[in-house]
């Protein structure tokens, strides 16, 4: 079998690229062949499919980019093009994507049609029901007004980065992308990530209930053996975007009042400066700001830290965070939002609490700096229990093989 993975990146990005490169390694540890559609971008790796990659917003050039930038959101022309060349050179079975709106655009999709290849998405984000793609307004709240077709309000709400004329392309764009080319039309069968994206997602477009799902929780690549013991230098660990949805200013917030913890944050963003300032005027000491962090340096972070704290304040799907630290043995205190109660077992693979709420968030703290030897090993062990159980690549390769020949005995 070949399958074609389509994703806008050829790098690492964020959660939605390793997840695409992670099932393409394991489909050909399995013995499957696998060709690669994306864009061009500066930081690409080499790839030999590099060929097919159309341009991108920032590789394109010319007089007339910013105007094409424009055209290209709605509909790519080259990509089109593009994908019909590879799939005549490369004859794939099935084309399994996992990012798209707004870069590739569906302008792809009466390709794969026309030589009847079956569409599979990995929904990794709200875009195919909300504009905006992650349920806040302009506000930073939690917004579901657009209901999964009044998207003017995208812009009523300048839900898209405090921006009215780019929520209202977004708002537009998904106008267009519906009457045109509707995902409940195009796509064949959907891979979601969390329970909770399945039900949000066919609560806002009730025709995708017909199509063929599963539920497949992102996976680790490897797990460890054995429960850790305390860690003799105690820090709760933040790593991820610096943004404002991902509620690092709540955490920092929450760890004001309670010095006697120590926390490290990874990751850049743009919230980055403001949330450096705010613990310096607060005389935050217990704060340390690592930047970006990769590879077995940011693996080690995480396999050394007491918990790892997912603060988010939007509908997080089911976060990597969550999964890299479970496969290294340390629990979680997560956000009881969107995927992540799902995956964060209250009391057991670690703590939730409620979204936002600094308060809340403290006390979890003091609750979790409380546990002695023999609890927090008994934790870090059910952190490992519960990745064996769910989260292996032994048994999402299962679950993906057998939704992949369905379509392919169709």
């Amino acid at each position: 079998m070949k399958v074609l993975l389509i994703d806008v990146y050829n790098y690492n990005k964020g959660g939605a690229e390793t997840v695409c490169f992670n099932t393409g390694k394991m489909l050909e540890e399995h013995g499957h062949e696998v060709a690669y559609f994306t864009l061009k971008w500066a930081d690409n790796n080499p790839s030999p499919y590099s060929k097919y990659f159309p341009e991108s917003k920032e590789t394109r050039r010319g007089p007339l980019k910013q105007v094409k930038n424009m055209i290209n959101y709605f509909y790519h022309f080259e990509a089109a093009r593009k994908i019909e060349q590879l799939i005549g050179d490369e004859k794939p079975d099935i084309a399994h994507i996992h990012l798209m709106w707004g870069q590739i655009t569906p302008s792809i999709f009466p390709m794969l049609k026309k030589y009847n290849i079956p569409i599979l998405f990995t929904v990794h984000d709200y875009r195919i029901v909300c504009p905006a793609y992650t349920f806040r307004n302009g506000k930073g709240q939690i917004c579901e007004e657009c209901k999964g077709k009044h998207f003017y309000k995208c812009f009523t709400n300048t839900c898209c980065k405090g921006s009215k004329l780019m929520s209202a392309v977004m708002a537009a764009e998904q106008y267009f992308r519906n009457r045109y080319f509707n995902p409940a039309k195009y796509i064949d069968g959907f891979i979601y990530v969390s329970n909770f994206a399945k039900e949000i997602q066919e609560r806002y477009m009730p025709a995708v209930k017909a199509k063929k799902n599963i539920t497949l929780y992102n996976f680790s690549t490897s797990i460890v053996e054995h429960a850790k013991e305390m860690p003799k230098d105690k820090y709760f660990l933040f790593f991820g975007r610096l943004s404002y949805e991902k509620g690092v200013k709540t955490l920092l917030e929450a760890f004001k009042d309670i010095k006697q913890c120590k926390l490290k944050v990874v990751g850049t963003g743009p919230k980055e400066d403001e949330l450096k300032e705010y613990a310096k005027n607060n005389g935050m000491h217990n704060v340390e700001f690592l930047g970006y962090k990769r590879g077995k340096e940011l693996t080690d972070l995480v396999s050394k830290a007491y918990f790892v704290v997912v603060p988010s304040e939007w509908y997080e799907n089911n976060p990597m965070t969550i999964i890299e630290a479970y496969s290294v043995g340390t629990p979680v205190i997560g956000a009881k939002i969107g995927g992540i109660p799902e995956i964060v077992v209250d009391g057991k693979t670690g703590y939730q609490f409620e979204s936002g709420n600094v308060k809340a968030l403290s006390e979890i703290i003091l609750k979790a700096d409380g546990l002695n030897d023999e609890e927090y090993k008994a934790i870090s062990g059910n952190t490992i229990k519960f990745a064996n159980e769910n989260l292996s690549k032994e048994s999402y390769w299962n679950k993906l093989i057998a939704f992949y020949d369905s379509f392919l005995r169709k």
